[in-house]
């Protein structure tokens, strides 16, 4: 940033106020307590009111559902008719009620009505919430389309349509279902994406639905919070993943707020079994196959600060907005390196700082080295503690690890062969083992010659 770049930003300070929002939307922001918007605020609310489509490209925590929320209120001003004039998008349920509380907060002095809908409950429900009359719908697309097919919403009358949380709507699969939404509404409309990293797929997706849209990065694709800390400790192997984990989480003072994730539902059940017994604090556990109720409910104590520790997958975490996160500890490598961004972003928010742990197992070593490049930075790595009891690796794990190194060469050099290539893998999975020696098989009798079974000689 150059110095004359460095004094304008400072001479010319943009508050709320100068965004010319309506008085009821400046007065719920006032009583907040916010004052200066964020760089992704301060862009997108005047091309928001300005009418245009919009991307929106920021990291999370940065205040990206203000930036669509104030101006859509705004530009509504008040309750009107039955049938929805704005729509909001998103991938989860969390997410969803993330999203109606966050408008219930910023419209609490206007009329305007919302409802969030998602699925796991029956959509019965929703539509009789709907039915006295809506004007801001935030939903999942499934239970979008549920109402919708069932004949008990109308959405003729859509002026602004969001879709956030842009990147995770793909990864999970929804594009079916996002064309048939598009379908349905009108074609006048305005339509605005927002996404904490910009692919090639979300650059497919605006190519195709939106029309020559403004678009706002306030900081670099896939470019970590500033004022996270991250760190990396290599590992050798899973259990000594839980025996350090375990000792970090020792420190309640340093470790009072912490987010784990995991990528599987089972290891975060196995993970949170662990934690259970060797740590203290309160403790909840979040991912699908949790019953609704009890992800509400963990989501709210975590929030509440009634829960020092919440274990959670990938895509359950969407939609929580907790703040002082103080660490978030990365037991295993996402699969989809962009989540590492919204993993790291739980903690850092709204100017305070964080710290982000991730375990690395040999065979996950390259996968990492993968996300450094994406995000341009060289992570430090971390001696394991002497207190931390190293275990030896057993037999299964190690050559389920070689195995993983093995594919990753071949991607790499696709000439390699390594130790696991297919042939000999092949003869090793078709041995029996020395157990198997002692199984009992079937006696076949040997096989005889055409003339013999006739009876001749």
């Amino acid at each position: 940033m150059t110095v004359s770049l460095f004094l304008r930003k400072i001479l010319i300070m943009v508050e709320f106020i100068d965004l010319k929002l309506t008085k009821s939307v400046q007065k719920a922001i006032s009583e907040i307590g916010f004052v200066t918007p964020t760089p992704i605020q301060e862009q997108a609310i005047p091309a928001i009111k300005s009418g245009q489509d919009v991307i929106g490209i920021a990291q999370t925590g940065t205040g990206k559902t203000a930036a669509y929320i104030l101006p859509i209120l705004t530009q509504l001003v008040k309750a009107e008719g039955e049938d929805p004039r704005a729509i909001i998008i998103v991938p989860t349920r969390e997410l969803s009620i993330q999203v109606g509380e966050d408008i219930e907060e910023l419209s609490q002095y206007t009329n305007i009505r919302h409802a969030a809908i998602y699925g796991g409950i029956g959509w019965t429900k929703h539509a009789e919430m709907i039915k006295a009359g809506i004007d801001i719908l935030v939903a999942t697309p499934g239970r979008l389309m549920d109402l919708y097919t069932n004949k008990a919403l109308n959405l003729k009358k859509i002026k602004v349509m969001v879709i956030d949380e842009a990147d995770r709507m793909l990864d999970m699969g929804f594009m079916p279902q996002l064309r048939k939404i598009f379908e349905i509404v009108p074609m006048r409309r305005q339509n605005l994406l927002f996404s904490a990293t910009f692919s090639e797929k979300i650059e497919k997706m605006t190519e195709e639905f939106l029309d020559t849209p403004v678009r706002i990065e306030v900081a670099p694709s896939a470019t970590p919070v500033e004022l996270v800390k991250q760190m990396i400790y290599h590992v050798p192997n899973y259990r000594t993943k839980l025996n350090l984990i375990s000792h970090l989480l020792t420190n309640e003072e340093e470790f009072n707020k912490v987010m784990i994730f995991c990528k599987t539902k089972v290891t975060a059940e196995e993970v949170f079994k662990v934690i259970k017994r060797r740590s203290e604090g309160e403790k909840r556990i979040l991912h699908s196959n949790k019953a609704q109720s009890a992800r509400i409910n963990a989501i709210n104590a975590f929030k509440n600060d009634e829960v020092r520790i919440l274990i959670s997958t990938d895509v359950s975490a969407r939609g929580i907005d907790a703040s002082k996160v103080s660490h978030v500890i990365n037991f295993d490598v996402p699969v989809n390196y962009d989540d590492y961004i919204h993993r790291i972003g739980r903690t850092a928010r709204a100017g305070n700082q964080g710290v982000a742990i991730t375990m690395l197992d040999p065979s996950e070593e390259w996968h990492f080295a993968n996300i450094e490049k994406i995000i341009h930075m060289e992570i430090p790595v971390y001696e394991i503690p002497d207190e931390v009891e190293i275990v030896p690796t057993d037999r299964e794990e190690r050559q389920k690890i070689l195995r993983e190194i093995d594919h990753q060469r071949k991607i790499d050099d696709p000439t390699f062969k390594g130790a696991f290539h297919d042939k000999k893998y092949k003869l090793m999975r078709d041995k029996r083992d020395f157990s198997d020696k002692f199984v009992k098989t079937k006696f076949k009798q040997p096989k005889k010659k055409r003339g013999q079974r006739q009876g001749k000689v």
